[in-house]
């Protein structure tokens, strides 16, 4: 009995260390192109985005205001949420298309409908949930905020502590959705054109998944930090290729 129960312990085990792909495909769209330097990205909004809205002087018409002397944003819930429609719910506007456009796009956007009530608004508007993923093989793998449209890859690694022992340069995969497909890109940092593969550029949501030198086991570690992104099937994918 004791026999049986410790074997069906180890298969528990066992079985617990590999996240089940039950629902996905093993396949990838590979586009190393779509990751490359390219000064003139911006980032456009999307669904579910938080967005705050500052108008100088004008409290009644400001949303998690950056010119307040209190910036409470993410505890207080001050931001406006993109909802299904891609539209916003702007003080004095109304109803605002948002998706699908640049935050410049927006503040011109806004600023010219608020010269209906205001000589000459001052306006900013800000993301506040842009951020970027790294797992895997790096000492504090996280999510981090980023403020800006994008950022290099080993920015980001230096922002957890940089890589662990047993990471493997050769394969550092980045995944990114783009519309409903989630594109992915495999970078060698240890071959001679490393240098153009370190400033490889990272957008808001991108994963970044550093895997082991010998495969080693990090699928539930994983398990424990990737964010509830649609990415996170892709990335499912990309573990179970390991």
């Amino acid at each position: 009995m004791k026999t049986i129960l410790k074997t069906t312990l180890l298969l528990l085990l066992f079985a617990s260390c590999k996240t089940q792909n039950l629902l996905v495909s093993k396949t990838e769209i590979i586009d190393k192109t779509a990751f490359m330097y390219n000064a003139d990205y911006q980032y456009k909004i999307r669904k579910n985005d938080k967005i705050s809205l500052s108008v100088w002087g004008e409290d009644n018409l400001s949303v998690g205001s950056i010119y307040g002397i209190y910036n409470s944003n993410e505890v207080y819930g001050k931001w406006l949420m993109v909802d299904a429609n891609g539209t916003i719910e702007v003080p004095k506007i109304g109803t605002t298309l948002a998706l699908n456009k640049t935050v410049p796009e927006l503040k011109a956007e806004l600023k010219t409908a608020l010269k209906k009530w205001l000589v000459n608004p001052i306006i900013d508007v800000k993301i506040l949930n842009k951020e970027v993923t790294i797992l895997g093989e790096v000492r504090n793998p996280n999510t981090i905020t980023i403020d800006k449209d994008y950022v290099t890859l080993l920015e980001m690694i230096s922002k957890t502590g940089g890589f662990d022992f047993y990471a493997n340069l050769k394969s550092i995969k980045i995944l990114r959705q783009e519309g409903e497909n989630v594109i992915v890109t495999n970078i060698n940092l240890t071959v001679a054109d490393a240098i153009l593969n370190t400033n490889i550029q990272l957008h808001p949501s991108d994963i970044v998944i550093v895997p082991s030198k010998k495969n080693k086991e990090f699928d539930k570690r994983i398990a424990t930090i990737i964010p509830l992104t649609t990415t996170i099937s892709a990335a499912a994918i990309i573990m179970g290729l390991f």
